[in-house]
């Protein structure tokens, strides 16, 4: 089932800015058009008390007034109320008839408003209906001569002159209101392409979806991901690459600063267009890392991604594997040989050369002299390992031997990483020892405890190693034996490091002395002595 279409955030954002700012407009020309009518009845109230203080203060109409001469009185208010152009001019006498008024059938009646304050003395201006309309008007006692209050003048300008004043001043601001409209839209209009670029073309659901699925791709994968911008800051990482990195790492911080792996590094700094993958140590995992330069169709580059795997756990069942099959052929081998010196026996005893047997016999115990030395090492694990090395060194034409004075007193308790460092460090003297234009080929093995660690000094009979190279055989993938090699001796040392240990060349092997790695592995022994391991 479809999803129903929404309307585009963009035009939504348009129609709520216009909404908005047409809301504003008309608010605001409410309050200005209340405020305004205020000021105009004001101003009008205060115009119709000026002109009728004017009127008042001609002493000869109180006079008039006083003699109730009401023709000249009528003429007085008619001429002022055509020169200011008032919509009445009204006067009465001191009972509040009135002698003037723009309707000659109202003279001689009483006042429609109440005349009493402005009798006593009072000024006051209103908006009030008389028979003439609404108005503004203002009233004033009249005086005559003598300064006595004969009278009133009541002055009023229609009120419908201050609504065509309210209504000419709204025409004015409306245009502004209107031009206001217009440029909220014109702007959200530009505002909403903008967006659009920047959003390239989705909508704002659409990017949190995206969001959302990237988050949930990049945290549900088994690669870890660790995105870099042109300036080679992190712009993105997932759990995994921090786990397999072994660094916090956080958004923003420049790669130099998270002291990644030499390899990674050199990765990151020169990435490979074809995304090759390069093995590298990082701690005490082996990882297969890529990188790939990310740019836009049009070539803006916008840096790259870095992807990892872990390899450990398969280095380490490629390791059992090959000692397995060193076990095998350590069975095979010494099977056949077994089989070999019974038929010799046999063959000796059935013509009757008995000497010549037990010679053979004597012969073949002190061959197997070395198991003697085994007796000292009380690891099953270890000599388990020797037993199949042996027999595939042999073959290679290379003696193993363990030296005499060896001596392991106790189990170990991590076998997986004493073993992991012994076979690197064996497998490498055997091939440099095989390889080796010295004869006899020999390596040599020394176990002694310190504490309940173990020390592991392994010797072999190579061409050596030169000064220059003493450190960089250690870096995972740099080998003199070809490509995709040397990563013995980088798993071997970031694992004895990972004891707390370490693991160095004490010895080049130059002048035709023997090459020697020494390993201090520490806490790697039970703390009591045992016969056996379980």
């Amino acid at each position: 089932m479809s999803r129903p279409r929404r309307m585009p955030f963009t035009r939504q954002m348009m129609m709520l800015q216009v909404a908005v700012v047409a809301a504003l407009g008309v608010v605001t020309l409410l309050v200005a058009g209340f405020f305004l009518r205020s000021t105009l009845q004001h101003q009008y109230e205060q115009r119709a008390l000026s002109v009728a203080r004017t009127i008042a203060a001609d002493q000869g109409l109180g006079d008039l007034v006083a003699d109730d001469r009401q023709p000249q009185v009528q003429k007085v208010a008619a001429a002022q109320e055509r020169s200011t152009h008032a919509l009445f001019v009204v006067i009465t006498n001191d009972r509040g008839v009135r002698l003037a008024h723009p309707n000659p059938d109202e003279i001689g009646k009483m006042v429609s408003t109440d005349p009493d304050e402005a009798l006593a003395g009072k000024e006051n201006v209103s908006i009030e209906r008389g028979t003439l309309g609404l108005s503004a008007r203002g009233k004033v006692p009249l005086r005559d001569s003598s300064g006595g209050i004969v009278g009133e003048v009541s002055v009023g300008f229609a009120a419908t002159d201050i609504h065509d004043a309210l209504r000419r001043v709204l025409f004015i601001v409306l245009p502004w209101a209107l031009a206001a409209v217009l440029v909220a839209v014109l702007l959200t209009a530009l505002l909403g392409r903008r967006l659009k670029r920047l959003t390239l073309g989705l909508e704002p659901s659409e990017v949190a979806d995206l969001v959302r699925e990237r988050e949930a791709v990049l945290h549900g994968i088994s690669e870890g991901v660790l995105a870099v911008d042109t300036e080679r800051r992190v712009t993105m990482c997932n759990a995994e690459a921090i786990r397999l990195l072994g660094k916090e790492v956080r958004l923003g911080a420049d790669l130099d600063e998270l002291a990644l792996a030499p390899d990674l590094q050199r990765l990151m700094r020169h990435p490979d267009e074809h995304g090759r993958a390069v093995t590298a140590v990082s701690g005490r995992r082996v990882l297969v890392a890529k990188h790939r330069p990310v740019a836009l169709e049009d070539g803006t580059d916008l840096g790259g991604v870095l992807t990892v795997q872990d390899r450990t756990e398969l280095e380490e069942l490629t390791s059992e594997l090959a000692g397995v099959r060193s076990m095998t052929s350590a069975l095979r081998a010494q099977r056949h040989e077994f089989a070999n010196r019974m038929h010799t026996v046999m063959g000796l005893l059935h013509t009757s050369d008995v000497d010549d047997a037990i010679e053979y016999l004597s012969d073949s115990v002190k061959f197997a002299s070395n198991e003697e030395l085994m007796e000292h090492v009380r690891s099953n694990t270890i000599r388990a390992f020797f037993a199949g090395k042996q027999s595939a060194a042999g073959e290679s034409g290379v003696a193993l031997v363990l030296s005499e004075q060896s001596w392991v007193p106790r189990k170990l308790i991590a076998p997986v990483e004493v073993i992991t460092v012994l076979g690197n460090l064996v497998d490498n003297a055997i091939e440099a020892a095989r390889t080796s234009a010295t004869r006899p080929a020999r390596v040599e093995v020394d176990l002694l405890p310190e504490g309940t660690g173990l020390v592991i000094s392994v010797a072999n009979t190579g061409d050596g190693i030169s000064s220059d190279r003493a450190e960089s055989i250690f870096v995972g993938g740099v080998s003199s034996r070809g490509t995709g090699r040397g990563m013995g001796l980088a798993i071997a040392r970031t694992t004895a490091e990972g004891l707390g240990g370490s693991l160095r060349l004490t010895a080049l092997g130059e002048e035709s002395a023997e090459t020697v790695f020494v390993a201090v592995l520490p806490n790697v022994l039970e703390t009591s002595e045992v016969q056996e391991d379980l």
